[in-house]
């Protein structure tokens, strides 16, 4: 195998702690774990962000969304951000948002509103209607007030791939395709976790003084493993993404939460979310967005930016909320967005075991901080957190001066995706510097250095790495290429690789089906064409 699975498979028999999940919170905790100097395992059932971290809108909260509703989770957010952009700034733009009301709303709201972001800390300032229009103009010309509050984008692949390279650098151990199957528990004390390794079905068991779940609304399953209850409400959250970016500033309704109220630019696309919709936990593997939910947001986002209703979109796509219930509300809006961090040992008797839980993924970094805490305290370990002032990988140093040759367009998009690590991508050869994928300028460089340091042998795992086959055409031919790549850098049979191009080009299609008209169809139709009329790629699905 071509990448460094050594480092990413290598384990101990025993750590000073386990952490479950490698999404965005999972891998903020054995970062925060590793620097403190614990022996830590980050063990992810998949790959990294195949959860709701890879499921969101992108968005660089303010907190402004949850001042009125939920304060506590504002005052969380409005901090985090103002971190986030110190630590991961190769991971955010900056690029503040709207809070728009709209003729049919209440205009008092918007007084509410300040007052509310405000009294948690965060910037809002009350503009006029021309001015929102002359600062995004694709906002809606009928609006009849905006605040302008410091929103942003963030990219949470990159961010959560950051976290896990800074685990490794600190001295974590990585295992992604091992699902934890039980724990060991020993006299009421969980003391490890029983694993199955989901590519090759090998079994095994690795044990810890303390283990954290970390693992989104399925921590709920990990819990009742040891014998305890959560009461989760797996919230179900749908979105569209449209083929090119409409807006520069987060555009968001000014009313109570609701479905389809924002609309967050990113990279070269745009996202409309959500909706709100609580599902049976057993579904939560396989979301599927309802052409009702398509409309919805199409609809509602057209009052945001009416030049969504003409905008072709690319795909959909749904994402579980790991909200802790306390009422029965059927769309979990009501249910604040706060942290919750369980001691299973004062809660439920179990020693050596806590949850980590509810949040966002704005506030990831602060949950890890509150379970590595709890962590430290139950090992006698003094150290204080530093993931605050400690920049992730890719901020942690200026970016170096480097030739005028090197500021091509491919150059100063990887400059964006890495950050300071743009300049240990090779582009001193024709062949480096080639495309692979055109819609998001990923070059040949890039590949081969995604695959060796960032643990990739699908072209799944190169898409949450670099987002090849995000773009406009949606792996129409980028997909063909990188698989060939992919071929020769592993030394794969072309069998095995073209199972891994089929199950990619299925997943693609799965995004497409809901939206499946007009351009997007016609698309779709022509990637058929080259893919199992052309190549006979049929053949190779399982």
């Amino acid at each position: 195998m071509f990448s460094d699975v050594f480092k990413y498979s290598k384990y101990k028999k025993h750590y000073d702690v386990i952490v479950i999940g490698g999404g965005a919170t999972g891998a903020g905790t054995a970062r925060d774990c590793a620097m403190r100097g614990l022996s830590t395992l980050l063990v992810e059932r998949y790959d990294f962000t195949a959860g709701a971290t890879g499921r969101n809108h992108g968005l660089l909260h303010s907190g402004a969304r949850y001042a009125v509703t939920d304060s506590e989770s504002a005052t969380e957010c409005i901090a985090e951000n103002m971190t986030l952009r110190r630590i991961a700034s190769h991971c955010v733009e900056e690029h503040d948002g709207l809070f728009i009301s709209l003729p049919e709303d209440d205009l008092a709201y918007q007084s509410k509103f300040v007052e509310s972001c405000l009294k948690a800390g965060i910037r809002a300032e009350v503009i006029s209607p021309q001015e929102a229009l002359r600062l995004e103009p694709s906002v809606n010309p009928l609006l009849v007030g905006a605040v302008r509050v410091p929103d942003g984008s963030i990219d949470p692949f990159r961010l959560t791939i950051s976290n896990v390279l800074d685990a490794r650098r600190n001295g974590a151990d990585i295992l992604t395709y091992h699902e934890v199957t039980g724990l060991v528990i020993d006299n009421g004390r969980v003391i490890g976790v029983y694993l199955r390794n989901n590519l090759n079905g090998e079994k095994l068991e690795v044990r810890a003084d303390i283990t954290v779940n970390a693992a989104g609304i399925w921590g709920m399953l990990i819990a009742r493993m040891a014998g305890a209850t959560i009461n989760m409400f797996p919230a179900k959250g749908s979105l569209l993404i449209f083929g090119h970016r409409v807006n520069n500033m987060v555009i968001n309704r000014c009313r109570k939460p609701a479905n389809a109220d924002i609309l967050v630019p990113g990279d070269t696309v745009c996202v409309i979310g959500t909706t709100s919709d609580r599902v049976p936990i057993e579904t939560c593997d396989d979301m599927r967005v309802t052409p009702a939910e398509v409309d919805v947001l199409l609809r509602e986002g057209a009052q945001l930016a009416p030049a969504l209703a003409t905008t072709r979109i690319l795909r959909a796509y749904a994402g579980v909320r790991p909200l802790v219930a306390s009422d029965d509300d059927p769309s979990g809006r009501s249910i604040s967005r706060g942290i919750v961090c369980l001691d299973h040992e004062t809660r439920d008797g179990i020693e050596g075991f806590i949850t980590i839980t509810g949040g966002k993924l704005m506030t990831y970094r602060l949950m890890a901080e509150i379970a590595t805490d709890m962590v430290c305290k139950k090992l006698n370990v003094d150290k204080k957190c530093e993931t605050a002032i400690v920049p992730l990988p890719g901020s942690d140093k200026q970016k170096n001066n480097v030739s005028d040759l090197k500021h091509t367009y491919a150059f100063n998009v990887r400059q964006g995706r890495y950050g300071s690590m743009a300049d240990t991508i090779d582009d001193d050869t024709e062949t480096d510097n080639s495309l692979i994928c055109e819609c998001e300028e990923v070059t040949v460089g890039e590949m081969k250095h995604v695959i060796v340091e960032q643990h990739v042998d699908t072209l799944t795992q190169l898409r949450r790495r670099t987002r090849l086959g995000m773009g406009t055409c949606q792996g129409q031919l980028c997909a063909l290429r990188a698989a060939g790549l992919m071929c020769i850098l592993q030394k794969n049979e072309a069998s095995k690789v073209g199972v891994d191009l089929a199950e990619f080009i299925n997943e693609r299609w799965k995004g497409m089906y809901p939206v499946g008209w007009g351009a997007t169809l016609a698309e779709a139709q022509l990637v058929a064409n080259i893919y199992q009329g052309l190549c006979g790629l049929d053949k190779f699905v399982k």
